[in-house]
């Protein structure tokens, strides 16, 4: 057990810990599950940076670091489909659940066939990422009603396309391997 692991263990760790913040019955409550969930975005970055920084990379590492992370993104987006209740931000939210299932199958497959270079982290797939947290952030943060949380749903809606964007290369990219495989 390293550092690096300990942070992503703890990042799943946050994961009940911001669904019982996020409905307490306090005016501090959402603002602080939005803090904690901003926690463990940065854990998510620092704990791939000390991985590489001190060679502390391991398979269990490799393995549980993209499942918390998704974890994490999928509980948010569950917390607030229930809290906005509405289509405007249910769309984008299953867009980026789906991706999510999609991206990790294709992962998990091209790796069996010892291609999962072919479908490795992108920049299309790191900004998705970071527009992902910030919208998470403010949605979190703040209540439907409250006139910020219209740019969390514009930033959602600008993840969610990139987040299709980044499916279709990752696709374009494994095609070959999968088209033979049918």
């Amino acid at each position: 057990m390293n550092i690096p692991n300990i942070l992503t263990l703890a990042r799943i760790a946050f994961i009940p810990l911001l669904v019982v913040l996020f409905y307490l019955p306090f005016s501090w409550s959402m603002p602080v599950a939005a803090g904690l969930f901003g926690l463990a975005s940065i854990t998510d970055w620092l704990d791939g940076y000390l991985a590489r920084r001190w060679n502390q990379s391991t398979p269990f590492g490799a393995f549980l670091d993209p499942v918390a992370d998704k974890l994490m993104v999928v509980v948010a987006l569950a917390l607030l489909i229930e809290l906005y209740d509405t289509l405007v931000l249910t769309l984008p939210a299953l867009v980026i659940i789906g991706r999510e299932i999609v991206i990790s199958a294709l992962r998990e497959w091209m790796a069996e066939m010892g291609k999962r270079g072919m479908v490795a982290v992108s920049w299309v797939g790191k900004l998705k990422t970071t527009l992902q947290m910030v919208s998470l952030l403010i949605l979190l943060a703040l209540p439907p009603t409250h006139e910020f949380a219209l740019l969390g749903v514009v930033v959602l809606y600008s993840a969610a396309i990139l987040t299709l964007w980044s499916m279709i290369q990752y696709l374009k990219a494994a095609w070959p391997h999968l088209s033979r495989s049918m």
